[in-house]
């Protein structure tokens, strides 16, 4: 059943890290109905049934722009432990369901905030998206090429800064509204959240030991034993020996000169080594090497496409992938000893799940069939 199983969570439908937020979300056992804004399709997003984020949920259509349907959506709100939405600061208080009324109408729900500047600041009532989020938190100078930044896809914005800070928020005050029984509100903003992964790398740079050209440093491909190499096939290893013994490892199983052992930091001498490197990686193809460093601790691997990564053996033995309705995704993460998360379901159709929705969270036929002939639900 997973952890959250018996948590039920509210997700206003949107783009990006409110989707995938509510997967993980789900993936852990959490009951999760996404409602469709039935009178302003979402053109950007995928469509539902189609959208990997959407698997496990299950899909309400409501029109929230009629009083009947935003009345219908406090009352879920009720009885609900989450709410959270992506919207513009301001956009929900606009729209009715607002942090003060949904409070009002359940003192222990916790709203969460999904956006990309904040819900206060200069910048607050803004466009943007992923990657102008990470433009202002320092990390997307950090990744790329020496000529030039290289968007991350929207990994490190959207759901490492995203998502998983609105779920780490969420899931701390379902601790704390146990102790206190308040709810309260959980404002995740991805620049936020971004400038937060950048810690590590904040904290090199007041030493000295992080400068911001790219390709210089130790973890943004700057270091010979920290990189990506292309090989004879047009294919690429990872290389990431960063410890001296896997480091020596490496040296011993390549061929390359012991020297190089002794001037892994020396910086003056990265250049060459790298194009050493590079030689060396470029006369056999990535299977052939892979094959040389199998079972080795030299910290070299091939650099895998997402369907290669599905076969891989390592993936396999541990069903890293799974298929549902005929779609190859990956697994819920993480893995408990106990509580072991289901297998979810596959992503409903907008608005399949609207009566069954309605009819378990407490509504009855007659109020059902109501709602219908108000043209609430679609």
């Amino acid at each position: 059943m997973g952890p959250l199983a018996g948590i039920k969570i509210i997700e206003m439908k949107g783009i990006g890290p409110g989707p995938y937020a509510g997967q993980l979300l789900g993936d852990l056992g959490a009951e999760v109905i996404v409602i469709e804004r039935a009178s302003t399709p979402n053109s950007i997003a995928p469509p539902s049934a189609m959208d990997i984020n959407s698997r496990g949920k299950k899909s309400l259509a409501l029109d929230i722009k009629k009083a009947q349907g935003l009345e219908t959506l406090l009352a879920l709100v009720a009885s609900a432990d989450v709410i959270f939405e992506g919207n513009r600061p301001g956009v929900a208080e606009r729209l009715g369901f607002g942090p003060e009324i949904c409070l009002q109408r359940n003192p222990k729900i916790i709203y969460g905030r999904m956006t990309g500047w904040g819900q206060e600041g200069p910048l607050a009532q803004f466009a943007g998206h992923d990657y102008n989020f990470l433009s202002l938190s320092g990390a997307a100078a950090a990744i790329g090429s020496k000529e030039r930044p290289i968007p991350p896809l929207n990994l490190v914005g959207d759901y490492a800064g995203g998502s998983l800070f609105l779920v780490v928020g969420i899931l701390s005050a379902l601790l704390e509204v146990k102790k206190s029984g308040k709810g309260q509100v959980v404002d995740a903003a991805i620049t936020d959240g971004a400038a937060h992964l950048m810690s590590f790398f904040y904290g090199l740079s007041r030493f000295g030991a992080w400068n911001t050209q790219r390709e210089e440093n130790l973890l943004d491909g700057g270091a010979p034993f920290y990189a990506a190499y292309p090989t004879a096939d047009d294919k690429y290893v990872a290389v990431a020996a960063i410890e001296p013994k896997f480091f020596a490892e490496l040296i011993a199983l390549t061929g390359l000169p012991e020297e190089f052992i002794q001037n892994q930091h020396n910086r003056q001498q990265w250049p060459a080594m790298k194009e050493a490197f590079k030689h060396l990686f470029g006369s056999k193809t990535r299977d052939q090497w892979s094959a040389v460093f199998s079972g080795s601790n030299a910290c070299v691997t091939a650099i895998l496409d997402y369907e290669e990564a599905v076969k891989h053996p390592h993936n396999e033995a541990r069903s890293t992938f799974i298929d549902i309705d005929e779609q190859v995704q990956p697994a819920p993460a993480p893995r408990f000893s106990r509580s072991h998360c289901a297998v979810p379901s596959a992503p409903s159709a907008e608005g399949a799940d609207t009566k069954t929705v309605l009819a378990s969270w407490g509504f009855d036929a007659a109020q059902i069939e109501e709602l219908e002939r108000q043209g609430v639900l679609t």
